[in-house]
């Protein structure tokens, strides 16, 4: 099959479904055309049957139990398409006319395929065949979020020795979408930066334009590592991008957000085109879903990956709506999957994430803390009763202060992988591993100190990070009013193996311990140095938390830290 016809009649058609209702008709017939001369045609090399845009010579399916479906186009409504892997039975499935887009589909779910290959896969007419060759099956990752999900395996410490050693894993297998944005849900995908290859220096970073994420990658390769078999990894990320983007109307109608306004960021957006009516770009809700990751629904995959949140991290970002957005987005994108593929992607698919990590060292102001304690849905750890089956990995500690690409584009990925694959195998293939570093259980109060009580031994990087919240209680009936409520730093006065100390009269007279916080910092730490790590494994920091607790003043009084409740951010 010729790539470049189907790949150029795919972008035709996707064309037509960005246009408006009367420009749709109009299109329509054009594609209508092109395709019935194209089947008019006795060569094999202009077929009149189309795979979808990212099926391709060697590509990953996901393997069994699961099933791959496998779709495309004809122009021929009613015909009969049949689809094989070799050594494998035939399907079939009849063309339709599909009543949103207007042209002729056809999809079928594969039989489940449990051997990795390769194999050839054919789907054909009464008339003809086209071909999918060197395709592999295993675990398909979908690899979404900004720019540190973009951020490429060149740019990485250790950079030039991951691309050396790219070629040593032909079983994994890489596919990158191009950076576009729509009004409109397309079925397919606009443009793709990358079909799917083998991984080379070449394919991760030859620097014409091809790139790879090195998140991805790392996650990707480490996961291959454990496994044995063939991961397939989709890269579809856009840098200086907020969660709104990447959100179905659906999800954001659940945070009573429009779908039209655009979300602060990082970019540069000139006032005059802000204010231009019907201005779209990047940033403006549901854009970078409609055709970044919509087209995708009809593949079954195994699970997704997710680096984002410093554009909303932003003052004007909605902040405080991420702890709504991104579980209402996973949750969508768990439903729309389960529905594209036939019941065939899991309805609670496994879905990682790295928790913000650092950028500037003391910035005035950050909504970078807050940022991370709302990825977590304001539990402070995960999964929990609001995101099921998903794992993350902390990242606050990997500083990179004189990174040449800013300093929020730290390039100790390598952790990050290592870190995401950890929670990884503990939540999507139930191996029993350490996936999270040291939390707190119980505060019980002293004298003058406060001890809390972990159940994970802890490794000490330092002796800092943690911070009680005082407030007075003013003896004054009336004015002035009391004095706010108020954060400061709380020494360790006793660093144990399961247990931390802090110096708790740290509070003026009259003042009163309303709650702790560790490492609410937007860079808490130097590189690899915030204070608690985990001792059974020192790859792990512990995260960072937030309680609030009024403590008695009773020396003994032990309090229970209620980790199955999400506690909202209010000093």
């Amino acid at each position: 099959m010729n790539s470049h016809i189907t790949f150029s009649l795919s972008v035709l058609v996707l064309l037509l479904w960005e246009a408006s209702t009367a420009q749709s008709e109009h299109i329509n017939r054009i594609f209508e055309e092109e395709v019935s001369s194209k089947a008019n045609k006795s060569s094999a090399e202009d077929p009149s049957i189309l795979f979808a845009s990212y099926y391709g010579n060697h590509m990953v399916l996901q393997r069994a139990p699961k099933q791959a479906v496998i779709w495309g186009y004809s122009p021929n409504i009613g015909e009969v398409i049949k689809v094989k892997v070799e050594g494998q039975e035939t399907v079939s499935a009849t063309v339709y006319k599909d009543n949103i887009y207007g042209v002729g589909i056809w999809k079928v779910t594969l039989p489940p395929v449990s051997q990795p290959g390769p194999f050839t896969i054919t789907a054909s007419s009464a008339l003809e065949a086209i071909t999918l060759t060197d395709v592999l099956f295993g675990d398909v990752w979908i690899c979404s979020g900004q720019s540190n999900m973009q951020f490429t395996v060149d740019k990485i410490f250790n950079g030039s020795a991951e691309l050396a050693d790219a070629a040593n894993y032909p079983h994994i297998r890489l596919f990158d979408v191009s950076l576009k944005y729509s009004p409109v849900e397309t079925l397919d995908l606009l443009s793709i930066n990358e079909g799917w290859t083998l991984p080379s220096k070449r394919t991760l970073a030859d620097g014409t334009g091809v790139y790879f994420s090195a998140v991805c990658w790392l996650y990707g390769k480490y996961l291959y590592q454990e496994l044995g078999y063939p991961i397939g990894l989709i890269d579809t990320s856009y840098g200086g991008t907020p969660i709104e983007a990447w959100s179905s109307r659906d999800a954001l109608g659940q945070c009573g957000l429009s779908s039209t306004e655009i979300v602060e960021s990082f970019m540069h957006i000139d006032d005059g085109e802000r204010d231009t009516p019907g201005y779209r770009n990047q940033l403006t809700p549901t854009q970078l879903w409609n055709c970044m990751i919509h087209p995708l629904l009809n593949m079954t995959i195994y699970g997704a990956i997710w680096y984002q949140g410093e554009n909303n991290a932003m003052p004007g970002a909605n902040t405080h709506k991420y702890n709504c957005t991104f579980p209402a987005m996973i949750s969508d994108w768990r439903l729309k999957f389960n529905q594209g593929s036939l019941g065939q992607t899991d309805k609670l698919f496994p879905f990682g994430f790295v928790q913000l990590g650092p950028m500037n060292p003391d910035p005035p102001t950050s909504g970078f803390p807050e940022i991370r304690w709302h990825q977590t849905a304001d539990y402070g750890y995960v999964p929990n009763p609001k995101m099921e089956k998903t794992f993350m990995a902390v990242a606050m500690d990997l500083a990179d202060f004189i990174s040449p690409w800013w300093p929020v584009h730290f390039r100790d990925k390598t952790d990050v992988g290592k870190r995401l694959v950890a929670g990884g195998l503990r939540v999507a293939y139930s191996r029993d591993v350490l996936a999270d570093g040291p939390r707190p259980m119980t505060i019980t109060e002293g004298s003058s100190n406060l001890t809390l009580t972990y159940t994970q031994p802890i490794l000490y990087h330092n002796r800092d990070g943690f911070e009680i919240l005082c407030s007075v209680q003013s003896k004054l009936s009336g004015p002035p009013p009391p004095q706010p409520p108020y954060w400061t730093s709380a020494p360790i006065i006793s660093p144990l193996p399961t247990s931390i100390t802090l110096y708790s009269l740290v509070c003026g007279e009259g003042q009163t311990v309303l709650g702790l916080r560790y490492s609410w910092r937007e860079s808490p730490c130097a590189f690899k140095t915030c204070t608690v790590y985990s001792a059974d494994n020192p790859l792990l920091p512990g995260p960072p938390f937030l309680v609030y607790r009024k403590m008695t003043g009773v020396a003994g009084t032990v309090h229970t830290i209620d980790w199955n409740t999400p506690t909202t951010i209010h000093n």
